[in-house]
């Protein structure tokens, strides 16, 4: 099972408004995920707001779930390495 971690969309018609879940790379978009990380809100003033939790996604990321590109960039902005 190849365990990816990524976006998921939530929020009105252009106003979008992102989690950061843990699921299958084979569920849907928004359909069903193993764990929730964070969130992302990039609408937010006067900059995008990112809040993660840093040692669910190293616990995630130690046990082979492989981030998105996105979210591999909000990991940096938040200050997750690895």
């Amino acid at each position: 099972m190849a365990v990816k971690i990524r976006l998921r969309r939530m929020g009105a018609k252009k106003a979008p408004f992102y989690r950061v879940i843990v699921a299958d790379s084979r569920s849907p978009r928004d359909g069903r995920f193993i764990d929730e990380l964070g969130y992302y809100n990039p609408i937010a003033k006067p900059e995008a707001e990112v809040k993660i939790d840093a040692e669910k996604a190293e616990k995630w990321l130690s046990n082979g779930a492989q981030p998105t590109e996105v979210v591999k960039k909000l990991f940096v902005k938040a200050g997750i390495n690895k």
